[in-house]
């Protein structure tokens, strides 16, 4: 399950740093900035309904170890 969530956000950030990269090579002419912005919204929204249905299957430990 770690690895999974650590997947997720490595691939946030690099859509985040994609979008960042073509925000500043485009100068706002093309839509790939909006693009990568919306994948990352995809993958943050993917990564909350995964944590979600994990805590509700019991994959996750309640309390402390």
């Amino acid at each position: 399950m770690k690895i999974v969530i650590v997947v997720f956000l490595i691939l946030i950030l690099a859509s985040l740093g994609s979008a960042l990269f073509y925000l500043m090579k485009d100068k706002g002419t093309t839509d790939r900035t909006v693009r990568a912005l919306t994948l990352r919204v995809a993958f943050s929204v993917s990564l909350f309904l995964f944590l979600m249905l994990g805590y509700w299957l019991g994959l996750f430990p309640h309390g402390r170890p």
